[in-house]
């Protein structure tokens, strides 16, 4: 009936009423409360709404919820009975479908918006928020390096195989791929090989014995002529393969790097490349730490296990912890046992990188200083140190390690401070300079036409001056002033000249 009365929203509204509906404030509240739901977690809204809204006799209240996690997170810090699944599931759908028609003012098209955005924003948040700690960079960077080393050993086979022909003799001598692609790109044609090449073969084989018998056999050699462009190409490839191998040492510095930041404990124990397969084989660092040690034991090895689950024969006692120095170690017999322990080792030290706020190494060499005695107990039967012992020890060396990275921590952010601080001073200083540089050219801009103004208003009060006898001095052209001064000059000499003949 209820499967039926979903379809159709009149047959719904029949079965289904809306007692209480509580809307999120924002975008950002509604994001917060998906993701307490995805982790099972009771937010403060939810709990609001089912104390408000549920009835106060808890016994006889039965609440349907989709998720199973937080319906137990209800149960225990509410107190209300909750059911999941069934006719649940059935209804949840039906309100799923006809929400907008249950709320007043809801639109279909909005409500699906509404949806996608939130969707959009949750998947932002966890692609952002990545728990692991970029171990996916150490996924990536070991699967390369499986790869890289499967094309390099294919490729020095086929240089080995091409420059064969010519220099047959080299290949018993030198066995390492990465230095006969560089004997092959230095050599070249054998015949053009001489004592004074010797230098050049020794810095590539590091052994003067070794360049001395590769000189030896280019001399008396039974490989064929080869021509200047097969010669080349030879070269070519050789350098191809040279710088693969090259890139593969940088790529496991930066693998092992990576791994001493993401997972410090479980390299200290196992190593950095084992450690890198386990979490690659895993997933991830937590699905490594919530693997159990049995599961750790066999990883890598499914298919040995499958097998033998199906014939009925033996188990097998380890995967890709094989590789570990330890398993290579121990007898024959105690293999299994070594292995087991190792695994359960492995476990812990993944854990304590999963879940430790500040990543240590200290864990991972006390951890490998317990197999190392384990390993020691079984061969010669001197018994190891208590595990309460070595974790006490071990915690008292991490809060130490702790401690002197939190300072370190503060210290790095007082002078990022001091810097930032000094940053903006200097910026102000600078502001305020050219402030006072833009006051000054505005007022030195101002003072000549001040000044000028000053010398007309002087003009004019000269020229309107009134003279002593109280009327106004007549202003003569210049060519009268200058036709008088000449009348008077006149004058003067002709007094002069009377007084001279008066005197006569």
């Amino acid at each position: 009936m209820v499967e039926e009365s979903v379809l159709t929203v009149g047959k719904f509204h029949n079965v289904v009423k809306l007692v209480a509906f509580s809307p999120f404030k924002s975008a950002q509240s509604a994001l917060e409360n998906m993701n307490a739901v995805s982790e099972g977690i009771l937010h403060e809204d939810l709990r609001l709404l089912l104390e408000t809204s549920m009835p106060a006799k808890k016994k006889k209240a039965l609440l349907g919820v989709g998720d199973a996690k937080i319906g137990a997170a209800i149960l225990e810090e509410l107190g209300y009975q909750c059911q999941t699944g069934g006719v649940v599931a059935e209804i949840l759908r039906g309100i799923r479908l006809h929400f907008h028609a249950l709320v007043k003012g809801l639109t279909a098209q909005s409500a699906s918006k509404a949806q996608l955005g939130l969707g959009h924003s949750y998947s932002r948040a966890k692609v952002k928020f990545n728990v692991n700690r970029v171990d996916n960079m150490i996924i990536q960077s070991i699967s390369l390096l499986d790869q890289l080393d499967k094309d390099i050993n294919t490729f020095s086979m086929r240089v080995r195989e091409w420059y064969g022909y010519h220099f047959p003799e080299l290949i018993k001598i030198v066995s390492e791929n990465y230095t006969y692609c560089r004997l092959a790109k230095f050599i070249g044609n054998r015949k053009e090989l001489s004592e004074e090449s010797l230098e050049g073969l020794e810095e590539i084989v590091m052994d003067g014995a070794k360049a001395q018998a590769i000189l030896e056999a280019s001399r008396s050699s039974m490989g064929m002529d080869i021509s200047p462009i097969d010669l080349i190409n030879i070269e070519s490839f050789s350098s191809r393969v040279i710088s693969l191998s090259e890139y593969r040492k940088g790529l496991q510095e930066y693998l092992r790097s990576k791994m001493s930041q993401v997972a410090p404990s479980l390299s200290a124990l196992i190593g950095e490349v084992v450690g890198a397969r386990l979490i690659s084989h895993a997933g991830s660092l937590t699905n490594l730490a919530k693997y159990p040690a049995s599961t750790v034991q066999i990883l890598g090895a499914e298919k040995a296990l499958f097998r033998a689950l199906k014939t009925r024969g033996n188990t097998p006692k380890y995967g890709l912890i094989f590789h570990s120095t330890f398993i290579g170690r121990a007898a024959a017999k105690n293999k299994g046992r070594i292995s087991r322990y190792l695994a359960n080792k492995c476990t812990i030290a993944s854990r304590i990188d999963c879940f430790s706020e500040v990543p240590t190494s200290v864990f991972g060499d006390k951890l490998r200083e317990q197999v190392e005695e384990r390993l020691a107990f079984y061969e010669t039967g001197e018994p190891p140190r208590k595990n309460l012992e070595v974790m006490k020890e071990a915690m008292v060396e991490a809060n130490e390690v702790v401690a002197e990275v939190k300072r370190k921590q503060e210290k790095k952010e007082k002078k990022r401070k001091k810097r930032e601080k000094r940053r903006l001073e200097a910026l102000a200083a600078a502001a305020e300079e050219m402030e006072n540089s833009v006051q000054e050219a505005e007022e030195n801009n101002i003072e000549p036409k001040k000044k000028k103004k000053k010398k007309k208003e002087q003009e004019q009060e000269a020229a309107t001056e009134p003279e002593e006898n109280g009327l106004e001095e007549e202003v003569l052209p210049k060519k009268k002033r200058k036709v008088m001064g000449e009348a008077t000059l006149l004058e003067k000499k002709k007094k002069k000249k009377a007084k001279d003949l008066e005197e006569d």
